[in-house]
């Protein structure tokens, strides 16, 4: 019995279900005891592993990492109790980790499609034409694991003091995008600040949406009847005011990040009151440490979630979505243990007791 582990429960499979304790046994989670003894003993409130939805191996402020880099970034993720991970872009190959079974599961986006001098250097794939979207979603639905994602606006610093955000591409050219994708088998996914595109995406039938902070009432309705996700990256957005106080060329575009980061909370609550599915991302990479899903969901509860509401994103709920098993009977056993109840407080989420991937311990 000494690859058997005894979760002494509480067990929580989904929103419905808990029971009281559970066995991992060869790797794989089953609830009946199994013949010959209980094995080790964990004790403690277990969860089905969390899922970071918005998070970058691969990519740091400057572009590309190197690989042992990427690797630190995936096991500070590991080890925080995030064992899937949706990377949601970048310029590094990391398709190497589906090979390692130390490290999370990954569902690769591929790299982030935008236009020159409309996103962040050295991040994006930047397409000359925006007629050469549709094929490029085509490319990257083949490179990446199912997912696609688009800059749909950043800053036009082309219009001076007036530059402001401004969408990159057509809606007719998003549509096909999307459409393109679609036939693939693929998901999209887009970044989006600004109101301006979103009614474009929602036209195409985009799968998801990240920030989406500059949803009007209107909008949000609109993605509420649709089903769509919204990811909202709270960490990032708590940035908005410094990023305006470094654009003093850009007054508009200043003004509007500043409104955005002060109404974020309550725009977080009315995707929620909406009836927006909410996603747990921490937008990892780039300017953000990864391992800081605890803090990304702590800040969903400061905006007015309910804690059981961002417990169920940050695991089963979204595990769902993806399409990826939690703690189903027969899975791999991937699970993290905690002193307490993380739908009574998010804030356990920072200490996980035991982290337990493909049915080994590896905290």
């Amino acid at each position: 019995m000494a690859d058997v582990l005894h979760l002494r429960g509480p067990v929580v499979l989904d929103d419905d279900r808990v029971v009281g304790e559970a066995w991992v046994v060869g790797g794989r989670l089953t609830l009946t005891r199994p013949a010959g003894g209980g094995g080790t003993a964990v004790d403690g409130w277990v969860l089905p592993g969390l899922v970071d939805v918005h998070c970058h191996i691969g990519l740091a402020a400057e572009g590309a990492v190197d690989r042992a880099t990427a690797e630190a970034q995936a096991v500070a993720d590991r080890d925080s109790g995030v064992l899937l991970v949706r990377d949601a872009g970048s310029p590094a190959d990391t398709g190497w980790v589906h090979d390692r079974d130390d490290l999370p599961r990954l569902i690769r986006a591929g790299r982030h499609l935008a236009r020159p001098r409309r996103y962040l250097r050295h991040y994006g794939r930047e397409l000359d034409a925006v007629t050469d979207l549709p094929r490029a979603v085509g490319e990257e639905a083949v490179r990446g694991d199912g997912w696609v994602k688009l800059v749909a606006d950043w800053i036009d610093r082309d219009l001076g003091p007036e530059g402001d955000l401004r969408p990159l591409w057509p809606d007719d050219l998003l549509a096909s995008a999307v459409a393109t994708a679609h036939a693939a088998g693929a998901r999209v996914t887009a970044h989006t600040f600004a109101g301006e595109a979103l009614d474009g995406l929602l036209d195409a039938g985009v799968d998801c949406l990240e920030h989406a902070t500059g949803a009007d009432a209107r909008q949000i309705d609109r993605i509420a009847a649709a089903g769509i996700p919204v990811t909202a990256t709270l960490l990032q957005v708590a940035q908005f005011g410094a990023i305006a106080d470094r654009a003093d060329r850009y007054p508009v575009y200043a003004a509007r990040m500043r409104r955005m980061h002060a109404r974020r909370y309550a725009h977080v609550r009315d995707l929620h009151d909406a009836g927006v599915p909410l996603l747990v991302g921490t937008d990892a990479g780039g300017t953000i440490a990864h391992g800081r899903i605890a803090d990304e969901a702590a800040e969903m509860v400061a905006a007015g979630l309910p804690a059981r509401e961002v417990a169920a994103a940050a695991s089963w709920r979204t595990r769902a979505w993806l399409g990826v098993p939690g703690l189903d009977e027969g899975a791999d056993a991937d699970l993290v243990v905690y002193d307490a109840d993380p739908r009574a407080d998010v804030r356990v989420l920072g200490a996980p007791r035991a982290v337990v991937l493909r049915g080994r311990r590896v905290v």
